[in-house]
């Protein structure tokens, strides 16, 4: 007995120090490349994270907020992977996850891992990260992970081609 639950607990010192423990904050950090384009428009940014059967948990939504009338809501639907997967149904602005539009630079959003994986199971997600500018283009970049997120995974980093840098998921120090 005595051996057995030696082993348990060795089983758990692993389990702790490998995995992200739940009451971590992991931070995404979305770089906004400086365009050199004539008419300039900061992008509309989506980002949410989505299991292999598409369901989404809302993370951001970075749009013009500050428009009459709610007109900025109009070309929420240009982030259109999102809006498919689930933005359209919402209502917005929500609490928490709608902010203003961001111009070019590295921009932080820290999310609390209890609150974000609560309703989650174990498996393979995407962190996904949509962006779609007016006058310009539109791109889609996901990060690959498993739950539980082990820390020797972390950090992850993508590269975007034109609309997003570089996408960086770490926990946040």
């Amino acid at each position: 007995m005595f051996k057995i639950m030696c082993k348990l607990l060795a089983i758990a010192s692993v389990i702790f120090t490998t995995s992200v423990h739940a009451q971590s904050l992991l931070q995404l950090e979305v770089t906004i490349p400086r365009l050199q384009v004539a008419e300039y428009h900061k992008p509309y940014i989506a980002v949410w994270l989505e299991d292999q059967k598409r369901n989404t948990t809302q993370i951001a939504v970075w749009y013009d907020v500050e428009m009459e009338n709610g007109k900025g809501e109009e070309w929420l639907a240009d982030l259109r992977q999102w809006w498919r997967r689930g933005g359209r149904k919402l209502e917005m602005p929500i609490d928490g996850i709608t902010g203003a539009t961001k111009g070019p630079g590295s921009h932080k959003i820290t999310i609390d891992l209890a609150s974000l994986l609560k309703n989650q199971r174990s498996g393979d997600y995407k962190i996904r990260v949509e962006a779609s500018r007016e006058v310009g283009g539109r791109e889609l970049l996901q990060i690959p992970i498993t739950l539980p997120i082990k820390s020797k995974d972390l950090p992850i980093t993508v590269t975007g081609k034109r609309e997003l840098d570089q996408i960086s998921l770490t926990i946040k120090e």
